[in-house]
């Protein structure tokens, strides 16, 4: 009988930290027998990819699925039975075990189309589907009058520690443009340099994004004011106004706590209330536009005036800006917000109405105490009401037993079981990450063993946001210990998220997990006992 070291893959990766990588952009780890890669992809077996959000996921499923992909060689897949957890794109070929239960109608996009508005949605593309897709209630389709200004996401940095400016510069040109041409009456812009630049743990490059974030809100509200537009400045969910864990390591993840919301309209006097939420957006954009909100929002407008009062007969058009990933605390420790110099936001706050947004846990349909994200951020700015998560259905289902009896996870799990098939679950590996939970794949380990799986292989993916330095060690030991536990299922493959889950067709990168899941391509981890 074959014998196999234990916890082999965790200390694989623990190795990895000694020479000097950490989870975000690990290089891939293989389990091996002989030298020979354990556990790869083959035609006949199935797949279970197990994260949630899905923008991140398309590319890779793609690659394991597209009878036609043509980006980078593939295998014929063709008898691979692949099911999503969610649906990450309509028309890909795969079982979505948790299909989506419904467009969001009556969005803000949709109501200012209805009443006549020319609308454009401006940022780059790290947030483009942020904008679109989320914004829109989960809808691709642009409405009437509605443009989608998408400026590419620079490609001569691996990180944007190294240029924490990204595309601001050309993103304003194209807001300063549209200000200056009177027939868009709603213009929204995304600055993403603070989450995205957050993510990695570089304090000066930190700095850097926030004060360039806010040198060009300055910018481009002076251009605003002077052109006779109002000003909504909002964000969608903090994150380095809370850099530090208590005992001093950095956290580069999302965080719990309140955004800013600002209101710049010269000659009106406007009063805010204190207890909104991200989801009370949209029907203070329809209440400046005096727009009836509809049925299907009930968010409340943020303005306590009973109408916005208006000055003069002037045409009104309104400036949304957001400041992606940029956070309200109190405290100075650990604020890098507070930490950078941000003279036009300090000025703003002083000189016009300001209040504070729930943007995490329930209000923005997440678990109670559960950190704020892109997605769900803009979702709410844009849907005008509270709508549960993926997560939460998905929570609920294991919760009452409906996931172990879920048609797509019963129909992959049929398919392994027929002849020398495998059974493989890919996805992060995370309690924290808001693209899937580790719940979630354990929830899956005890379905296959419920079904009696012979051939279990656990593909994982680390990402360090939100996560304590070396958490990613320490998760895939908690999988292993839990296959050892079940007598079942071995961890064969590990990366960083970085390679996995892209979504700026960056084929490259795709192209390397792709490679490690189907040819055992990485760092050959010996798993036989000596």
């Amino acid at each position: 009988m074959v014998s196999y070291e234990r916890y082999v893959m965790s200390r694989a990766v623990r190795d990895a930290y000694r020479r000097g990588q950490e989870d975000e952009t690990l290089e891939p780890l293989v389990l091996a027998s002989g030298g020979k890669p354990l556990g790869r992809i083959r035609g006949g077996d199935s797949v279970i990819f197990y994260n949630i959000r899905g923008e991140r996921e398309i590319e890779l499923t793609e690659s394991l699925t597209d009878r036609n992909f043509d980006k980078f060689p593939v295998e014929n897949h063709a008898a691979l039975n692949f099911a999503t957890m969610i649906e990450y794109r309509q028309g890909l070929n795969v079982k979505v075990a948790f299909p989506p239960e419904g467009r969001i109608r009556r969005t803000l996009s949709e109501v200012l189309s209805e009443n006549g508005l020319k609308q454009v949605k401006i940022t780059e593309a790290e947030k483009a589907v942020h904008v679109s897709f989320f914004l829109n209630g989960k809808n691709r389709e642009l409405v009437p009058g509605e443009e989608l200004v998408i400026v590419p996401t620079r490609k001569d940095v691996a990180l944007f520690d190294e240029a924490p400016e990204m595309s601001i510069e050309n993103i304003s040109s194209e807001v300063v443009e549209r200000i200056h041409d009177p027939t868009w009456d709603f213009i929204l812009v995304n600055f993403p340099n603070v989450d995205v630049v957050g993510h990695i743990e570089n304090e000066r490059a930190v700095l850097r994004a926030v004060e360039v974030v806010d040198d060009h809100t300055g910018r481009i509200v002076k251009e605003a004011l002077a052109e006779g537009m109002a000003v909504i400045i909002t964000a969608d969910h903090g994150t380095v106004e809370k850099w530090l864990y208590a005992d001093g390591a950095v956290d580069t993840g999302h965080t719990d706590s309140p955004v800013p919301f600002l209101v710049l309209a010269e000659g009106e006097r406007i009063e805010l209330r204190e207890d909104g939420e991200l989801s009370d957006i949209a029907p203070t954009v329809l209440r400046f536009f005096g727009i009836p909100k509809p049925a299907e929002m009930t968010g409340r407008p943020l303005c306590k005036n009973v109408e916005w009062p208006a000055t003069g007969k002037k045409k009104r058009r309104l400036l949304l800006i957001i400041l992606d990933g940029w956070g309200i605390q109190d405290r100075a420790e650990g604020n890098l917000i507070a930490s950078a110099r941000t003279p036009v936001m300090d000025r703003l706050v002083r000189s016009y109405p300001s209040t504070r947004l729930k943007a995490s846990g329930e209000a923005v349909g997440l678990p109670e105490g559960t950190v704020g994200n892109s997605e769900v951020g803009h979702l709410h700015i844009g849907a005008g009401r509270r709508v549960y998560s993926d997560r939460v259905r998905i929570d609920s289902a294991i919760e009452d037993g409906s996931f172990f009896t879920n048609s797509a996870f019963l129909d992959a799990i049929r398919h392994a079981r027929a002849g020398d098939a495998a059974l493989h679950l890919i996805g992060i590996v995370s309690f924290f990450s808001s693209h899937g939970s580790l719940n979630h794949l354990l929830a899956l380990m005890e379905l296959a063993k419920k079904q009696n799986v012979r051939n279990l292989y656990i593909h994982a993916m680390l990402g360090r946001r939100g996560e304590m330095p070396e958490s990613g060690a320490n998760y895939i030991e908690m999988i292993e210990k839990k296959t050892d536990e079940m007598r079942m299922g071995r961890v064969v493959s590990v990366i960083g998220r970085y390679w996995s889950m892209d979504r700026e067709e960056n084929w490259d990168r795709i192209e390397k997990t792709y490679r490690m899941l189907v040819y055992g391509e990485g760092r050959k981890i010996e798993a036989l006992r000596t």
